[in-house]
Order: structure tokens, then C-alpha cells, then sequence
């Protein structure tokens, strides 16, 4: 192991509990041991993923965010503690987790209040007392939805969330208790309280502009913490006061309004949120108290690319607020946001943290921990924050949460990984009969094919008709900010050369000089769609500008406002140019499968840089000064600009439909569909 990395691999304590070294597992959506979005139960394939990370060394783990209270209705049984037989199957299953050393704490949630993501169906039953009743045996989305105050919904602003009544937080204090009680007696070594953090329920509560209760747990700054107090007494009174509890603890919010963060850079603002000088009374106040752990970040969902980092955020984003907050404790900090190992590595050596967060990058390669202890860097698949299966909810004009309920049950998936959380579907199973494949095609989807193929035993050619691999995704990751998209092509490049995947670069097939193999896979690609008006040969196509083909000057028009549009003018902006955006929907971005913490930072960086953006606007026309533009009203605009990129979608693309085709050149999607979508073909043959 290098040894810049030594500080992550000692020991140290979360109260008597000693962990054997500094890498955390932080909690997931989607990776619960007791289910997700569904009734409680032990949940195998998590229970899978998460024994796992623990075999490949990872010091303490937190599955998924669990609510004491079922999120639909059992009857008979709508609190955690009352499934007695998933306590039992849980303290089976701790017997095979602790021969692995690791040590677990169980995330305990009270809910999500006004964070609560709600669909058409749920917005209905929230706005209708009588259907709400209804359907409450099943689901009580009234209650789900419960905030500290009536406040608007984060996803449906015009659903106002109900506030909780004090019998209802009596009860879930006391749940609090019973849980942690069982989950001691189950061999869990502690439990951690989703409380102060990331705006959901608890959080709610302790923060002046979403709490406006007038009784015991609103109004002071004592009382609007009484709930996470209350909480932490509860569990040391029921499990014992040696039982470990942490907190998950957002330093400051980073909110500027209801909806609207603020920009990693951003100074001049108002916290709407939590600021440093109430986080640093906070987190001593709630270390009196009794919480044994913080476990840190920034954020809230209004300000959701800071608690889940959208790949334009720097990494160890979080990391300065965090080594000042542990400045207020004598208790352990961790810290999680982007976390880079050997800056971890440094803040522990130099006690400005206690331990290194990490999640998403456990989805993407689940054997991280032992390449980075074998000093195989090169050999880790990077995740690249696109959130295209781990959080894909998305949000934009006229569309509250658009996620469909399969994806909403299957968080913590992986977009370049699609065995994570998928186990049994996507286990590699050697062939019987191997074969010669011929893939047409070196992007990504073409690479994806070729190496599933190698794995099971099968030999695959690529035939790519450009020098280099990486297709499209090479335009793609070009921009400064894809770092990380760059090394997901190194981290291709080193899979092709370490399974000896024959690579026949310049070589262009056609459909009538088809390779002979025993089987042909086509994976190639899409075509621009063409502008068909007046002065159309002007104007710069997405990937001409991001190969760095053609020169752009000082303003630019860019015609189609969806991601790649929105991450060119982002990268004009960090270049020192003016984008213009010209976007015939109501919306930037307003497309499935984008998740709020991407989108919602490039929506709040071009308000906060007063990008001129034109919304159900169409373009009539370029000329040699600039464009014209038709807006909603039928009116005709002209906007001056120096060049005008156009970003208004693909078309597939494929050489041949008489062959498996794979990734674009069947249907235009993301990399989740490219590559998922490799392994099914590359497991049926």
C-alpha cells in the first residue's frame, strides 16, 4: 500500500467501539437492510451488497436510511421495532458480518417531511383529505409527507405538508428507543439518527424558517433541537448509555431560499438555512447531549448537489466545514462529500478529521478498498456522479418527481455497474460455448460488450473506424469538470489491454462487408439531428465544439437547453464566455432520468451568473450578427451573438439492424441504458 494512504488504515473509537480503520460506508438510499419504499423486511440483496464492502475491508458501514415507522401500512405492525422476525433473521445474519471485522450501525430516520419525493398519485391523496383516508391502510401519504410546520413540499410546491402533532413526535421518540433496543440486542454495534441533515424531517425541525411551532418544539433555539435531543436520551435510556449513536449532521445548509442553493463559491448571501455561527452552538449542544459520532456534510434538498455532489462540484467539497466543526466537539467527525483518499489521508494525519465518508463510489466498484490497499489505482472504476441509477429523481417545471416506481424502489443501483443491487440478473456465468463476436463500434457501449463477453470466455474483436476509443463519451468528457469521465476511458482502455480484447482501430465496416465472426454486435452510436432553416450552415454542432473542431468566439447562442446543452454553457462560463440558452421546452433540463442534485446545480449557477436563458422559445433564423428568436408569444426576437452551437438531440444510428444492436444506435438514452443494455446482449450469447 502506498503510504500516503496509512492514516485511513489505523484504528480508533466511536465511543467503547473500537472501528479498524478510517473508511466509513455512508448510508444510501436503496441499500436498507430492511427494505426500501416498501414494507419492512430483511432485505438479501442488500443484506448481499453490504457483507460485501465489509469482505473488502471497509472499517464501518451504514446501510441505508431505515424510518422507525413503515413506510406503508401494515396492519397491526407500522413501527420497526414490531417485526420480530426481521430482528431475527437481522442477528443471523450479524454472526457472518462481524468474521469480516467490519462494524455496522443501522441509519434510523423519522421521515422525510416536506422532502418527501411525491408523485401524481401521492399529490392527489395529499391534497384530498378524503382519498388520503382512504388509502391511508395502505399508504397515508398526509402523514409521510408531516413536517415540523405547514410548509410547501420540495417537489410539489403547491402540496403544503401537515405539522405533526405532539403525541405523533412523543411516539416516534419512543420508537426511536425500542428500535435501537432491538437492533443491540440483534448485534448491531450502533445506530446512526438521520436528524440534522440534508433538510429532511429532523432537520424540519431544527431550523427557524421551517419551523414555526409555537409549543415545546418550536420558536427557541433549544426547543426547535428538543426532537434530536429527545431522540438520543430515548436511545441511551432503552439500548444503554454505551450504545454508540451518531448523528448525520449537515454543518450548514447551504440554501438561499425555498428551492434555491448556494454555489460553492458563493459568499454574498443569506443563509435561509443553518448557518456556521448556529451549526457551531449546535454541534456542541447536541454533543452534551449525547451523540457519540457526527457524521458530516453540507446541504439540504433545496441545496441538494452539496449532500450528493453533482460532478461540477469540486471534490472534498464539504471538507473545510467540516474540519471547523470538529474544532467545537471532543466526539469523532467524519466527513463525506467527493472525498478524494489521500486528502482524506491528510486531514486524519493532521486530526481535522476522524474519518473518510464514502458512498456511491462502493456501487460503482465494489472492490475499492482492496485496490486502493494494493496501490491499483488504475484499476478502480471511477464513479462519475452522473446519479443515472443510485438518485435519478428529477425535478423541473410542471413535474414534480417523474421517477417511475421501479426505479423508485431500485435506488442504489449503478449506472456503470448494473451488478450492484442486481446480484443474481447480472452475474457472470462462463459459456459453455465460446464464440468469435464481432462488435461494431469502440464507445463505450462497444467496450462494455466486448469485456462482458471476455469474462464469460467468449472472443470479441472491436472495430472502430477513428483512432482512439471512447466514441461520443470522449466529446462528452472533455469539458474541465469530467475529470472523472476521462478516467471512466483510462479505466476502458486498461480493461480492453488486461483481457486482451483484439482492437482494430481505423477500420470503418459497412453493412454489406460485415465482419465474419459468430455473432455481430452493432454499438454505433447516434447522429446529430441537422437544423433545417436559414442560415442552418453557420451554426456549430455540439460534439464540434467539444472535439475542439471549430473556434467559437466571446457570445454564444446555444440552441437546446438540455443536459449537453446546459454543460457547454458551463463550460463557455469557466472559459471566460457568455452563453445564451434557446430552449423550446417550459424548462432547462426538463427531461426523465436527471437527477435534482445535476440538474438544480446547473439551474442555480446560471442564476447566479444572469445566464440569458429563453424558455419555449424556438430559433427562425441565424444571421451573420447573431439569431432570431421565436418566443411563446409569437413575437420575433433578435439576439446578437458571435456563434451559435446547436444541442437539439440524436437520432440512432445504426449500420445495420440485422445484427444485436447496443447502446444509441438502438434508442437514445444515457450510460445506464448503454451499458446495461451491453450486458443484456452479452449474457445471452
Amino acid at each position: 500500500m502506498n503510504e500516503k494512504y496509512n492514516a485511513l488504515f489505523t484504528p480508533w473509537k466511536i465511543g467503547n467501539v473500537e472501528i479498524k480503520n478510517r473508511i466509513v460506508q455512508c448510508s444510501m438510499g436503496g441499500t436498507s437492510l430492511f427494505g426500501w419504499m416498501e414494507p419492512n423486511h430483511f432485505d438479501k440483496e442488500a443484506a448481499y451488497f453490504l457483507l460485501n464492502r465489509a469482505q473488502d475491508g471497509v472499517g464501518l458501514i451504514l446501510p441505508g436510511m431505515q424510518c422507525i415507522r413503515d413506510p406503508l401500512g401494515i396492519p397491526g405492525r407500522k413501527w420497526l421495532y414490531q417485526n420480530d422476525q426481521m430482528f431475527k433473521q437481522l442477528k443471523e445474519y450479524m454472526v457472518e458480518f462481524h468474521k469480516t471485522g467490519a462494524k455496522l450501525f443501522i441509519q434510523l430516520a423519522a421521515g422525510m417531511g416536506r422532502s418527501m419525493a411525491i408523485n401524481g398519485w401521492m399529490t392527489k391523496l395529499a391534497k384530498n383529505n378524503v382519498l388520503n383516508k382512504i388509502a391511508s391502510p395502505i399508504v397515508d401519504v398526509q402523514y409521510i409527507c408531516a413536517s415540523a410546520s405547514e410548509v410547501p413540499n420540495r417537489w410539489k410546491e403547491d402540496v403544503m405538508s401537515r405539522p405533526l402533532t405532539v403525541k405523533e413526535i412523543e411516539d416516534m421518540v419512543y420508537a426511536f428507543g425500542q428500535t435501537a433496543k432491538k437492533l443491540r440486542a440483534a448485534g448491531i454495534d450502533g445506530v446512526e439518527i438521520h436528524a440534522v441533515h440534508e433538510g429532511y424531517l429532523l432537520d424540519q425541525f431544527t431550523m427557524a424558517n421551517w419551523n414555526h411551532r409555537t409549543d415545546k418544539y418550536g420558536g427557541s433555539f433549544e426547543n426547535r433541537f428538543r426532537f434530536p435531543v429527545e431522540i438520543v436520551q430515548s436511545i441511551k435510556r432503552q439500548a444503554g448509555a454505551d450504545f454508540p449513536v451518531s448523528l448525520r449532521y449537515s454543518v450548514v445548509s447551504k440554501t438561499k431560499a425555498w428551492g434555491k442553493g448556494a454555489m460553492p463559491y458563493e459568499t454574498d448571501f443569506e443563509e435561509f438555512g443553518r448557518d456556521m455561527a448556529e451549526s457551531e452552538k449546535a454541534i456542541k449542544y447536541l454533543g452534551d447531549a449525547g451523540y457519540d459520532m457526527f457524521n458530516c456534510d453540507n446541504g439540504t434538498y433545496d441545496a441538494w448537489y452539496w449532500a450528493h455532489p453533482a460532478p461540477y462540484m469540486p471534490q472534498n467539497c464539504n471538507l473545510e466545514y467540516v474540519k471547523h466543526i470538529k474544532k467545537f466537539v471532543t466526539v469523532p467527525v467524519v466527513c463525506a462529500g467527493r472525498m478524494d483518499a489521500e486528502t482524506a489521508a491528510k486531514a486524519i494525519e493532521g486530526g481535522e478529521i476522524d474519518a473518510m465518508g464514502v458512498a456511491r463510489q462502493f456501487l460503482t466498484d465494489p472492490e475499492w478498498v482492496t485496490k486502493l490497499i494494493n496501490d491499483d489505482n488504475r484499476s478502480i472504476m471511477p464513479c462519475i456522479c452522473c446519479h443515472n441509477a443510485c438518485f435519478n429523481m428529477a425535478h423541473y417545471n410542471g413535474v414534480a418527481n417523474d421517477q417511475t416506481l421501479s426505479d423508485n424502489a431500485g435506488m442504489a443501483r449503478c449506472a456503470l455497474n448494473p451488478r450492484t443491487m442486481q446480484s443474481k440478473k447480472y452475474k457472470i456465468v462462463k459459456t459453455s460455448s465460446p464464440k468469435t463476436v464481432a462488435v461494431i463500434g469502440g464507445g463505450i457501449g462497444g467496450m462494455e460488450t466486448a469485456r462482458v463477453l471476455a469474462l464469460r470466455g467468449h472472443k470479441p474483436t472491436i472495430y472502430e473506424k477513428s483512432d482512439r476509443l471512447g466514441g461520443v463519451f470522449v466529446a462528452a468528457a472533455s469539458p474541465s469538470f469530467k475529470e472523472k469521465d476521462r478516467e471512466l476511458i483510462a479505466w476502458y482502455e486498461k480493461q480492453m489491454k488486461d483481457l486482451g480484447i483484439e482492437i482494430k482501430f481505423n477500420t470503418e465496416v459497412s453493412a454489406n462487408n460485415l465482419p465474419k465472426a459468430d455473432e455481430v454486435i452493432v454499438a454505433t452510436g447516434s447522429k446529430p439531428r441537422k437544423l433545417r432553416l436559414e442560415g442552418a450552415e453557420k451554426a456549430i454542432e455540439a460534439c464540434e465544439y467539444l472535439y475542439c473542431e471549430k473556434e467559437v468566439g466571446d457570445r454564444v447562442a446555444i440552441i437546446g437547453g438540455g443536459l449537453t446543452g446546459c454543460e457547454i454553457a458551463l463550460d463557455l462560463i469557466l472559459k471566460g464566455k457568455t452563453p445564451i440558452i434557446v430552449e423550446a421546452k417550459n424548462d432547462i433540463i426538463a427531461v426523465k432520468g436527471v437527477c435534482l442534485a445535476n440538474s438544480s446545480y446547473l439551474r442555480d449557477f446560471f442564476e447566479f451568473k444572469k445566464v440569458e436563458i429563453h424558455l419555449n422559445s424556438s430559433l427562425k433564423k441565424i444571421t451573420d450578427d447573431g439569431i432570431i428568436v421565436g418566443e411563446a408569444d409569437g413575437k420575433e426576437i433578435s439576439v446578437k451573438c458571435d456563434s451559435v452551437i446547436t444541442s437539439i438531440g440524436y437520432n440512432p444510428a445504426p449500420l445495420t439492424e440485422n445484427a444485436k444492436l447496443v447502446g444509441d444506435c438502438l434508442k437514445v438514452g444515457n450510460l445506464r441504458t448503454v451499458i446495461w443494455r451491453a450486458w443484456d446482449v452479452a449474457m445471452k450469447i
